[in-house]
């Protein structure tokens, strides 16, 4: 099994976990790998070596890559093949993924490899390890993937660095990989045959962007919860529509699971039990559904959450090595799973900011609400959150053309060989833009319903919402008469996407306990 700590991961290829891909990501953890995993590794690095005593050609050991395949590459040359096409493919374009992700897309590479069908040496991985662990991060531009023949420009930046060209990041600081290689006391690879290959084929770009939206939606998810709840008691909402037996006789599970914890977040609230005896027959559907429509967006996270993980403990290079000797050329770089997934986080994310947009809606509304308009005492001086709902419109409504699928788009290159591609590197890539903008929403959601809460003391919402509030109240005051708003919202922002309401549903989340 893969064990973790606080400071040290040692990994077991193809078992890895969601919740460990996230403290990667999060932190600087050292990795380590398995003992048992070295064998399978240096077993496949056997292999090509047996497969280059043999007459004949075979791709990618001793033969041109893409369209070239056909032309026969000499043994004295084949080192000189793997780092021509490293060097070659290294034609990204545009700002650098941060440190964060390409350090993921490092250790995806690494669990990959050590899969052993790569035909790799170990010297190879060890280098990888080495690299994350005294914090040399490959400058890898964001664009260039098409996410088939797998995400070749984004990878061949990041093997660049390993054979000391172009540029890195040593311990947060840009210099040339040389330099970064040299203070971290790193040998520069020099490498074998099918080793760039090895490097540039496969799909961890896309994935560790993928994974990277996934736990953005959480963040997101788990905020929306929050403010939605807030929302509920803020406009004193019914906690009718989170009775258990209204879901369970529909039978879906993140509506089952998201109405458990809308009920928990409410429970002893003091603003609820106000108005039991009110008029009112129903809430808008941004309040009284927001089980089925949450409910929705989680289902489609731990769909995409499977095929992540999935992914992320695949070998996925091409050709790969098997155990007879055999080099199978296929398509596992192929990234149409990824794309999907992608596309699919890509519609929960714009759906959770929908949804808090039109809660706001409500909460500024006082036909609706019955709170002050917009938010504010003595309205009309004073504006309060008119335009905060603008800028949330705005928002939710970017999201929209965001939320086009790209996996529907294909164009074909390498002269055709390539004829049918995914577009999951920039599917995966736009989810951060789209968590961006859901995450202002939910920043404007939260503002305005701490600002409802208060408007109803004396009473108190829940316990758990009490500490939620308190928590934004730590940033962001009162709101009693206009003032610069700006820096309230990305105040509120900064806590959705840091993942300050996370522990809220984190038992439902793919991460963070829910068994995908």
């Amino acid at each position: 099994m893969t064990t973790q700590s606080t400071e040290h991961l040692t990994l077991d290829p193809g078992k890895v976990t969601l919740a460990q891909l996230r403290a990667v990501y999060l932190s600087k953890e050292t990795i380590s790998l398995v003992e048992s995993a070295w064998a399978g590794v240096e077993a496949s690095a056997d292999m090509v070596q047996q497969i280059i005593g043999r007459e004949g050609a075979t791709y990618g050991i001793n033969t041109g890559f893409g369209l070239l395949a056909q032309t026969h590459i000499p043994n004295d040359q084949l080192a000189e093949l793997q780092r021509n096409l490293v060097l070659s493919h290294s034609a990204g374009i545009g700002k650098n993924l941060t440190e964060a992700i390409v350090r993921l897309m490092m250790l995806l590479k690494v669990v990959s490899l050590s899969r052993g069908f790569s035909g790799v040496r170990p010297v190879v991985i060890e280098c990888l390890l080495s690299c994350i662990n005294q914090q040399v991060t490959p400058c890898v531009p964001e664009k260039g993937s098409v996410g088939a023949s797998g995400d070749l420009a984004p990878l061949a930046h990041m093997a660049l660095t390993l054979i000391g060209e172009g540029h890195a990041y040593y311990q947060g600081e840009r210099m040339t990989s040389a330099q970064a290689l040299a203070q971290a006391g790193i040998a520069p690879l020099v490498l074998g045959p099918k080793e760039g290959l090895a490097l540039l084929n496969g799909t961890q770009a896309s994935t560790a962007l993928a994974l990277v939206g996934l736990y953005k939606t959480e963040n997101l998810f788990a905020a929306a919860m929050v403010s939605g709840a807030m929302s509920v008691d803020a406009l004193m909402g019914s906690v009718a529509p989170f009775d258990a037996r209204v879901h369970e006789v529909r039978g879906q599970l993140g509506q089952i699971a998201t109405a458990t914890v809308y009920r928990r977040l409410l429970d002893g609230s003091e603003i609820l039990a106000s108005h039991d005896d009110c008029e009112k027959v129903q809430d808008p559907y941004s309040l009284r559904c927001q089980p089925q429509i949450m409910g929705a967006c989680l289902d489609q996270m731990i769909g995409a959450s499977k095929i992540l993980l999935r992914e992320a403990n695949a070998a996925t290079d091409n050709p790969l090595i098997f155990e007879n000797g055999d080099a199978i050329s296929g398509g596992n770089f192929h990234a149409e799973p990824i794309a999907m997934a992608a596309d699919n986080l890509a519609i929960a994310i714009a759906e959770i900011g929908a949804v808090s947009e039109r809660r706001i809606a409500i909460l500024v509304d006082p036909k609706m609400s019955g709170l002050p308009a917009f938010l504010v005492a003595s309205s009309g001086l004073n504006s309060g959150f008119m335009i905060a709902q603008v800028t949330a419109a705005a928002l939710a409504s970017e999201n929209k053309t965001f939320a086009h699928p790209a996996s529907v788009d294909s164009l074909p290159t390498s002269a055709n060989q390539e004829d049918h591609v995914s577009m999951a590197t920039f599917a995966a890539r736009r989810l951060g833009d789209m968590a961006e903008n859901s995450g202002g929403v939910i920043g404007v959601e939260l503002l305005a319903a701490a600002q409802g809460i208060d408007f109803l003391a004396p009473l108190n919402t829940s316990f758990e919402l009490r500490e939620a509030h308190g928590l934004l109240r730590q940033h962001v005051a009162t709101y009693e008469s206009d003032r610069f708003m700006a820096p309230d919202i990305e105040a509120a922002a900064g806590l959705v996407a840091a993942g300050a309401y996370y522990k809220h549903a984190q038992e439902i989340l793919p991460s963070g306990g829910c068994d995908v």
